[in-house]
């Protein structure tokens, strides 16, 4: 592979590589956990925008699971993307509002990965990539 074949690639070798880490990051460490414990969080899960607490788990467990797994294939990337920046906003901003710098961090690191991400698109390696082609 000749050296700028290699840079033409770099950027979406980049955007591979976060839309699969901070992807299933999130599905694995924050969605699947949810999932599993589904009927021990539906009555206690915090309910920070007043639709209930069940409602709010399913919203999250769509967002970090379903759509963090869509982010990570680059599949309906952009739209994927908006169910996790808003959970990100109310987990960081409403959530962990008044809580310290550290109990807001992760969430705002995910955030921001995620707006750059809508910014910059799923990149050639990724299944809406391909439905283009």
């Amino acid at each position: 592979m000749t050296n700028s074949r290699i840079k033409e690639l770099a950027p979406d070798v980049g955007l591979l590589v976060l839309r699969l880490f901070f992807g299933i990051s999130m599905a694995l460490a924050h969605g699947l956990p949810k999932l599993q414990r589904f009927s021990e969080l539906q009555t206690s899960f915090p309910d920070p925008l007043g639709m209930g607490s069940l409602l709010s788990l399913s919203l999250a467990i769509f967002a970090e699971l379903a759509c963090a797994l869509a982010v990570a294939l680059g599949f309906l990337f952009r739209l994927s993307l908006l169910p996790l920046i808003i959970t990100m906003v109310v987990a960081a901003f409403i959530v962990h509002g008044h809580d310290p710098f550290n109990k807001q961090e992760l969430a705002l690191a995910y955030l921001t990965v995620y707006v750059a991400l809508i910014f910059a698109g799923p990149g050639r390696f990724s299944v809406d990539s391909l439905r283009q082609r």
